[in-house]
Order: structure tokens, then C-alpha cells, then sequence
């Protein structure tokens, strides 16, 4: 008689329960159009904290410096300070004054204004434009207006600036976190060393960005502010600040720097003086802004043109003016957060601009210089 049979059935494990992907997509755009509503509605918060964040960032290699030199920490970090300190009032302080002269020069162009009107309303009538028309186009012209459209173009810039109170207060809290902040990166990199690396890109990206466009900036700035010197156009200084500025906008920053001097130059001297500026501003900025500079400001961070562009279109429309100022920097930091930090997501890097010869560093060792160098320069 057989024996009845001992085997058992294994039991089939339970199965795993996984989200949908179009689910984790939708859940993804969902907390996105979140997140961009909050930084729409704190953007007078965010813009002020990220640009004291950039600002320690660009002047932390003072404190690496006097570290290197045996000052103590406390006297690096005030000589960062300072630095920092004397940028934002020298450039703030120029705007100021070169603002204040211009609201003092424009009501003098009323009387030109009106000549300029009555001869485009003879230029229309001789076209055959009847007067109900001409009168329709032109009557809301004024000097007043004018004026108020420049003016309202200098306080966008101006506004980076109109939270200064609070910047000095973030950079001297941020200054003093510098003095440890080596430390700290160095022990991400030792748990996290995916953290430390993206940490790690985002300065480094942040610093060449800075310098490339500093570089590029003054050196539009005084080619401009020289042609319209040269041409007589009032107030060449503050159109070279603008230039200046305006240089950290990617792609489009020369089209809003030309176009104050331009109108001025019309009112100070007719339409002549007006195609002179835009001619010489054209030729001279397209071919450094978004010719050569480009090509250096992608290398140095790994962003492609349109990327640059598009980032430029949105983080204007999320902060504001400081929004454009800040529009690399700020996607630095969320391709660090959202790309770098996961090494299966790094891929993307090449979509988005990065030269093709650039690779996925390892993820121990290069990592841990990396994270060494986020913040500290070490060496």
C-alpha cells in the first residue's frame, strides 16, 4: 500500500502592489502646478532668499581664501561680507542716482514730443490717413506716458533692490553658516554622496555662470555706454549699468537694455539718433549676447539655448524682474534636486544640453570631492 504523499504545495508569493505610471506622472504634474502656485504667491519671499543664496554662493571662495590664509573664520567671513555688501550698493547706488537724473531730464522733452507728434501727423495726412485716425493713434501720446513707461522700466530693475533690508539680513545669516558649511558637505558626501554631488554641480554651475556673465556684462557695459557717448545720448552711464544688468537675462537681455536709450535718444534728438542706438546697440550686443556668450554660458552649465530661453520665459512669469536676473541659477538648482540627485535620472542631462562627452561621474570617490567642493573649496 503506497504511502500518501507528504509534498506540500508552496505558496505563491503575494503579489506585489505597484502604483500605475500614468498615476505617478499625474501625481508628478499634480504636486508641480502645487509647488509653482506656492513660489508664484511667496515669490516676494523666494526671489530675495535665492538671490542671497547666490550671492553667498559667488563670494564663498573669499572665505575659502582667507581660510587658506590662516585669517580666522570669523574675519573671512566678514571680508565675504563686505564684498558682497559693496556690489549691491555700489550698483544699487548708481541706479539710484542715475534714476533720479533721468526723472529730473524727461520733463524738458515735452516741447520736442509734441513737434515729433505734429510732424507724424503731417508724415500720416500726406499718406492719406484720415484725421479721426491720426488723432485715435496719437492722442494718447504724451510725455507723461513716456516718461512713465521708462520709469517703469528701471523700477523692474530697481525692485531687485528694493528688498535690500532683507538680502543684507539673509547673507549675513548665510555668511555665518559659511564658516561650517565645508564641514557639513563633507559628511553628506560621506552618507549621501548622490546629495553631495548634485549639491556639489549646482555651485559649481552657479560660480562659472556668475562669471562668465560678469565678465560679458562689463565688458557690453562699457562698449555701450562708450557708442553712446560717442553718439551723445544723455545719460550714458546708467544705460551702461542697465547693460550691465541686463547681461544676466539670457538671450533677450540687450532688447530690454536698448530700449531706454533709445526713446531718450529720440527725444533728445529725433528719429536719426533713435535707429543709431538700436543699429549700434544691435550690432554690438547680438553678436556678444547671443552669439558668443551663449556658447560659453552653455558650456559652463550645461544648458542648451532653448532650455536657457524657456527658463528665462518661466521663472519671469513665477518671480517677477528677478525672476529673469535669476533664471539660470534658479534651474541649476532644480535640475540638481530633480535630475542629478538620482543617478538613474542623470540621462537626462544630455536632453537638456549637457555636451555629449560629459558622463555620469562614478558614485563614491569623485563624489566626495565634489561634495568637498559644493561650498568649501578645500584646496
Amino acid at each position: 500500500m503506497s504511502e500518501p504523499s507528504t509534498d506540500t504545495a508552496t505558496p505563491a508569493p503575494p503579489a506585489e502592489w505597484s502604483i500605475p505610471r500614468g498615476l505617478i506622472v499625474l501625481l508628478s504634474l499634480g504636486a508641480a502646478v502645487v509647488t509653482i502656485a506656492g513660489l508664484k504667491a511667496f515669490s516676494g519671499i523666494v526671489g530675495p532668499v535665492f538671490l542671497a543664496l547666490m550671492l553667498t554662493i559667488a563670494v564663498q571662495p573669499v572665505q575659502s581664501w582667507a581660510r587658506r590664509k590662516g585669517w580666522p573664520a570669523w574675519l573671512g567671513m566678514a571680508a565675504a561680507l563686505v564684498a558682497v555688501v559693496a556690489i549691491l550698493f555700489g550698483i544699487g547706488g548708481a541706479l539710484a542716482l542715475s534714476a533720479v537724473q533721468l526723472a529730473s531730464l524727461l520733463p524738458d522733452y515735452a516741447d520736442k514730443l509734441n513737434d515729433l507728434l505734429d510732424h507724424a501727423r503731417g508724415w500720416l495726412s500726406d499718406l492719406g490717413v484720415s484725421s479721426d485716425q491720426i488723432h485715435k493713434a496719437l492722442s494718447g501720446i504724451d510725455v507723461g506716458k513716456a516718461a512713465g513707461w521708462i520709469e517703469q522700466v528701471l523700477g523692474g530693475v530697481l525692485g531687485v533692490f528694493s528688498n535690500l533690508f532683507f538680502v543684507l539680513a539673509l547673507l549675513l545669516f548665510m555668511a555665518v553658516d559659511g564658516m561650517t558649511m565645508d564641514r557639513r558637505l563633507a559628511m553628506v558626501a560621506r552618507e549621501r554622496p548622490a546629495i553631495a554631488q548634485a549639491l556639489g554641480s549646482f555651485v559649481t554651475g552657479t560660480r562659472k555662470y556668475l562669471i562668465v556673465s560678469t565678465v560679458f556684462g562689463a565688458i557690453v557695459a562699457v562698449i555701450d555706454g562708450g557708442a553712446l557717448w560717442l553718439m551723445g545720448v544723455p545719460l550714458p552711464i546708467l544705460w551702461a549699468l542697465l547693460s550691465f544688468i541686463t547681461n544676466y537675462i539670457p538671450n533677450v537681455g540687450f532688447v530690454v537694455g536698448v530700449i531706454p536709450p533709445a526713446l531718450l535718444a529720440l527725444l533728445d534728438s529725433g528719429p536719426v539718433l533713435m535707429i543709431w542706438v538700436i543699429v549700434v546697440y544691435s550690432a554690438i550686443n547680438f553678436v556678444i549676447q547671443s552669439i558668443i556668450q551663449p556658447k560659453f554660458v552653455g558650456d559652463a552649465v550645461g544648458l542648451g539655448v532653448t532650455i536657457t530661453f524657456l527658463s528665462l520665459v518661466f521663472w519671469a512669469w513665477v518671480l517677477g524682474a528677478l525672476g529673469a536676473l535669476l533664471a539660470i541659477p534658479l534651474t541649476l538648482l532644480v535640475k540638481a534636486l530633480l535630475l542629478d540627485i538620482d543617478p538613474t535620472t542623470r540621462w537626462a542631462d544630455v536632453l537638456i544640453g549637457a555636451p555629449m562627452d560629459k558622463k555620469a561621474a562614478p558614485q563614491q570617490e569623485p563624489v566626495r570631492s565634489a561634495g568637498a567642493d559644493a561650498v568649501g573649496d578645500r584646496e
